[in-house]
This record gives structure tokens, sequence and C-alpha cells, in this order.
């Protein structure tokens, strides 16, 4: 089959809160078999992909990880929200992507935010706006090479050095997150109440943000298609 589906069908059972035993039986087949389809260790044939896509109510291609919108609509650039005005519109290819992009990821960081707001911890908020600064920081750094003739002097971190510096930068916060995330104090920081964390899913993601999830599921899959290359 794929590696998505495996992963997709479990997901999707557990956010029912199934166990696999009652969902095997629902779905005709042995518990053992599930099981199997479930770790990726046996494939299935086409009826048990619409079976099992009818039982969960939603599509094949979401499934099979082709969208990763449940309906298996295609995600069109006027169905995301933008809270600010886009790059004029304009019939070239690269605006549209800009402007694609460009929603996908405030969509996405709004979500972050919120999600960071209901935690309410006040170093988990540093370190992830201080990492997102860095990423920011970084490229506009090199969308603004581009022209040798643009004055460096804007930067007080020379070029040959930011980059580096950058990178390690990054992952001295990252790795300063995860632990406040985990519930661990870290560079001065209290970490996050774990026990009152909120609980998420892709289902309830969708039902608290149903016009931003799209583009969140969007950037996630464009993103782990990037690193599926690597591997």
């Amino acid at each position: 089959m794929n590696n998505d589906f495996p992963r997709i069908i479990t997901l999707l059972r557990k956010e029912k809160g199934l166990s696999q035993k009652q969902a095997a039986m629902e779905l005709g087949v042995s518990q053992a078999l599930l099981s199997h389809y479930e770790k990726g260790i046996r494939e299935c044939g086409l009826d048990f992909v619409i079976h099992i896509a009818d039982y969960y109510n939603v599509s094949c291609d979401y499934l099979l990880g082709r969208t990763p919108d449940r309906t298996g609509a295609t995600l069109k650039l006027e169905d995301l929200p933008d809270s600010r005005e886009s790059v004029p519109a304009e019939d070239n290819k690269t605006n549209t992507l800009i402007t694609l992009n460009k929603k996908l990821i405030q969509n996405s960081v709004s979500i972050m935010y919120e999600i960071l707001a209901q935690l309410n911890n006040k170093g988990l908020t540093t370190e992830i706006s201080s990492y997102m600064m860095v990423s920011v920081y970084k490229m506009i750094r090199t969308v603004y090479a581009a022209n040798i003739k643009n004055p460096q002097a804007m930067f007080s971190v020379i070029p040959e050095m930011y980059a580096g510096l950058s990178d390690a930068l990054q992952s001295i916060i990252e790795a300063n997150a995860k632990q406040l995330a985990s519930g661990k104090s870290s560079d001065g920081f209290q970490g996050v109440d774990v026990l009152s964390a909120p609980v998420l899913s892709p289902d309830i993601i969708s039902k608290q943000y149903p016009e931003l999830a799209p583009s969140l599921y969007n950037l996630i899959q464009k993103t782990e298609d990037k690193i599926k290359k690597l591997v």
C-alpha cells in the first residue's frame, strides 16, 4: 500500500476511542489482520480501503496520504483565509505560489499561537517565538543577498558567520523548547503544566479551527514529503 495508510488508519481508530478488537469486529476482519494492516506488515485490497474509508467517513485519497483533507477535497488558494493583504492577484505563477505559501504559513502559525495561549507558558512562547524569528532572519538574509550591491551594513553579524551561528542558536532554542514542553524547567523558565496541556488530534484541531486547519495539514504534508525524500 504505502507508508501513510497504516499510520492514518491507526490514528482514525484511536480518535474514535476504539480498541483494535472493537474496530476489527466492526470492520469484519480479525484483530490479527487489522494489526498487520496498522503496522504495515500486510497490504490490504482495494475493497478494504473503500470499506474502511466508509467506516471512518473519510476519502480513500486521505487514507492513502494523497491529501491532508479528510473529504478528499483539493485545497484552493481562495479557500484559505488571509489576515493581511496578499500579493496582488495577477496571472503569474510566482505570485500565486507566494500567496499560497504565505497563507499556509500564516494560518499554521495562528493555530500554533492559539495552542500556546492555551498552554499559557511564558517560557515556551518565548522560545518558539525566538526560533521562528531566527528562521525569518536567516531567510531574509538569503533574499537580501540576492543582489550583491545591497549594503551588508544592515546586519551586524558578518555573512561568513551568520548561517552557522544562526543554526547553532536554533538548536539551543529548540532544545530549551522541548525541555519546557516536557514539563521541565529550562533557561530560567518554568516548564509546561503537562497535566493541563490541551488534548489535540486532527479531529479536534479541525473542529476548533475549521478555516485554518486545512493550511496546517497541507503544511505538514508538504514538509514531510520533503523529509521523506532525504531517507
